[in-house]
């Protein structure tokens, strides 16, 4: 049995957790709020284009001499709920085949060699692929090609994390007394995962920032005039010199939002609780 971190190291870690996901929380938080708290319509032009910050506008205009201040607040929404939905999506269908496939070896073989398959194809550029052969297309292309890319490989993590604990004594125990592969997986298993899904979400969320952003660079997402973040960036890259700000802001949102969601996780994932059961490595 190995030993389970001292509840001030707990504390400590979920104290780092909140304090590193603040900026996160923010974000969304003005996603939520930002048209509420933006001080001009997100399509109204209010200065010139590329205009420098002041009167008006606090970050300049843009291409259009819209408020950049404004299209930020309205902006985050795609974006976020794009990786959002990606992240939950793929860690839950990946928790939930992981954790069975751990009980059964003949759905761990198939998984590998649908992830073996999966990883000749680089992520990024198999989600596009699949996104524009998607039909309809659009945003939602875009997510469901993720979650269908990136389940086989977050789920062979899983099952790898998994395997442990699946020939262990209370696993075991369990199958003696009767109870099913499902009672197995969610009651047995998964409760020792914990920390492997919290950091499985945190990569993934990241992938779908990465991924939806894309998806904006390549206006596979919101078209113009629409405010999304990835799109303010590439729109706004020819006037980067004349007013820096309509793609410093976007692109400053991202990076945040990814290394915030990123960070805290992963100290989230050290704070086991005492409950969870370990075994001998």
């Amino acid at each position: 049995m190995t030993a389970t971190p001292p509840p001030t190291h707990r504390r400590s870690d979920l104290r780092r957790a909140l304090v590193l996901a603040a900026p996160a929380v923010l974000l969304g938080l003005l996603t939520l709020c930002g048209p509420l708290l933006a001080p001009e319509a997100e399509g109204t032009p209010v200065t010139a284009p590329y205009a420098e910050p002041g009167g008006g506008a606090p970050l300049g205009g843009d291409l259009l001499g819209r408020d950049v201040l404004s299209r930020v607040l309205h902006g985050g929404g795609p974006l976020i709920g794009s990786a959002l939905v990606i992240a939950l999506a793929v860690t839950l269908l990946a928790t939930l085949i992981g954790c069975l496939a751990a009980l059964r070896p003949g759905l761990g073989r198939a998984i590998e060699r649908t992830t073996d398959f999966a990883i000749l194809l680089p992520p990024l550029l198999g989600v596009m692929l699949l996104a524009l052969a998607w039909p309809g297309g659009g945003r939602a292309a875009v997510v469901a090609a993720a979650v269908v890319l990136g389940t086989p490989y977050a789920t062979r993590i899983v099952a790898g994390a998994a395997a442990p604990f699946a020939t262990t004594g209370f696993v075991e125990s369990a199958i003696a007394n009767g109870e099913g592969i499902l009672h197995l997986a969610f009651r047995e298993i998964l409760p020792n995962l914990r920390s492997t899904v919290i950091a499985l979400f945190g990569l993934r969320f990241v992938e779908g920032v990465y991924i939806a952003s894309m998806a904006g660079f390549l206006q596979l997402g919101p078209q113009p005039p629409a405010a999304d973040w990835a799109l303010m960036v590439k729109e706004n890259a020819p006037g980067i010199l004349l007013n820096p700000w309509a793609v410093i802001a976007p692109s400053i949102a991202i990076s945040v939002l990814a290394v915030s969601v990123n960070l805290a996780t992963a100290a989230l994932a050290r704070n086991r609780p005492l409950s969870e059961r370990t075994v001998t490595a």
